[in-house]
């Protein structure tokens, strides 16, 4: 892939970068030999990044014909965000902590060049903060108030950098550009490039070891060179065409904000970032649904001048649900009016609002599998042993915190089952999801829609085999085929 420095005036970048091509920001924005290119990535050191100067130009440009460009339009915009910068640092905020302590000051400025600092010591923050906000030359401000904060981070233009930091600027460059991404000594070709983010320590991940090397295999089949990564490899994901992500997800969370830079970098992503939006919180999520016209049991959004409404119209047994639980953790049944305050006191306390459910005990729950606005497989997920859940994350035995699951054939589904869950995610998106929904006679309800569904070897492919596997990379190809034309 070919490398492009654009700046504004080129004798502000007077060094030498091997497999770097430097070009003015005139020169890129006007001459239809770059807008032709294809499979390059432009670092854009302008100036400026103000909205409508060249450099804000360079980025949008760049964007538009195809090029991987470092900043993206997204991050230029979270510069300007004061409370987009403090969010988006919450992810390191131990790091900046420990690496902070010893500084006897109430102020710190740091320079991050090409995610590194001139000083060993900031090495690991400094690389952590280029992942956040990926922009080749970086200052951020921290101030002390009782712990130490990011202040606001901000690009450098060329012509700020101190005479005596030129030097490792390029070093840092060089050692930037000649990394070589690792490819297997393979006699097949790999046609793209496909990450997939995995949490080693999570617990409980939505997919086991051997599914992730299921669709490892598939992926291979069928073109692509895949790679593992973890949350450290945030600024590397323009080096792939694709990401799938298999941890759980929530909104206020680095899988989020992978999913997020992914899109704008023009990568095919699963989970993409609109469907985590719509699926993670159970308050946006009960009010689509409930626009849409969708089948649920009788549901309340509830905040504190609102609690009277549970007893009036669900009354008890009922379920209480945090807006970001998954996997059965953050929901509640309450049996009594005294249980229900008191879980409502816990859980206001994190949230606004809340949801309140109408309880609807049934043996089990279907999964219906969506991929691209078509069924791909169905599971019943029966209850927890002596629980009213899938999981009991409080029972003392292993062997009893999980109720059974059992895959079966998509025609020995009911219809009307699978066409709720095709109804459900029609105005969700056309990614990948899992959606759950319970049958009480002929009345069929929708429970939540999941864009991070389990898929465990052994259980969700015993039906269909390798043939989901197959299917989810199929997805892939069929979206980079699509941009491609």
């Amino acid at each position: 892939m070919h490398n492009i420095i654009v700046v504004t005036n080129p004798k502000d970048w007077d060094f030498h970068v091997e497999n770097v091509e430097v070009v003015s920001a005139q020169a890129y924005l006007t001459d239809t030999k770059y807008a032709e290119m294809r499979n390059i990535r432009v670092y854009n050191l302008c100036k400026s990044y103000r909205y409508q100067t060249n450099g804000y130009y360079v980025s949008l440009l760049a964007e538009a014909r195809g090029h991987r460009i470092c900043p993206n339009i997204t991050t230029i915009q979270d510069f300007t965000s004061q409370a987009i910068v403090r969010v988006i640092s919450e992810d390191i905020d131990e790091l900046i902590q420990r690496k902070l302590a010893k500084l006897r000051s109430d102020n710190f400025v740091l320079s991050i060049y090409f995610g590194k600092n001139i000083s060993p010591q900031y090495e690991e923050l400094s690389r952590q903060l280029y992942n956040l906000f990926q922009t080749p030359l970086l200052r951020a401000r921290f101030i002390f108030n009782k712990k130490w904060i990011l202040q606001h981070i901000t690009p450098v233009p060329l012509n700020e950098i101190p005479e005596s930091h030129k030097p490792y600027i390029v070093q840092f460059a060089r050692e930037y550009f000649s990394r070589k991404k690792f490819r297997p000594a393979k006699l097949k070709k790999y046609f793209y490039d496909l990450a997939i983010l995995v949490n080693p320590q999570e617990k409980d991940p939505p997919s086991n070891k051997r599914a992730i090397q299921n669709f490892i295999e598939a992926a291979r089949e069928l073109g692509f060179y895949t790679e593992l990564i973890t949350k450290d490899d945030y600024s590397r994901l323009a080096e792939f065409d694709a990401l799938f992500i298999r941890e759980t997800t929530f909104v206020n969370h680095y899988t989020y904000r992978f999913s997020r830079r992914a899109y704008a970098e023009g990568l095919v992503v699963i989970d993409d970032p609109l469907s985590i939006l719509r699926c993670t919180n159970k308050v946006y999520l009960a009010e689509l649904l409930a626009r849409a016209r969708v089948p649920t049991p009788k549901t309340l959004v509830v905040h504190k001048d609102k609690i009277g409404m549970i007893e009036k119209e669900l009354g008890v047994p009922c379920v209480l649900k945090q807006p970001d639980s998954a996997f059965s953790r953050g929901v509640v049944k309450v049996d009594d009016m005294e249980s229900l305050e008191n879980e409502l006191k816990n859980l206001l306390q994190n949230s606004d609002l809340i949801i309140a459910q109408e309880f609807m005990p049934t043996e089990f729950d279907w999964r219906i599998g969506i991929l691209d606005r078509r069924p791909l497989y169905a599971c019943k997920y029966f209850m927890a042993h002596e629980h009213w859940q899938i999981y009991n994350w409080k029972a003392k035995r292993h062997s009893h915190s999980c109720g059974e699951a059992v895959t079966i054939s998509l025609n020995e589904v009911p219809e009307n089952v699978i066409a709720m869950a095709l109804k459900t995610t029609n105005f969700i998106g056309d990614g990948f999801y899992g959606v759950d929904l319970k049958q009480s006679g002929d009345k069929v309800c929708v429970i939540e829609v999941n864009d991070n569904p389990s898929i465990d070897a052994g259980v969700e492919d015993a039906v269909i085999k390798d043939e989901l596997y197959l299917a989810v990379m199929r997805y892939f190809v069929r979206r980079l085929a699509e941009r491609e034309e």
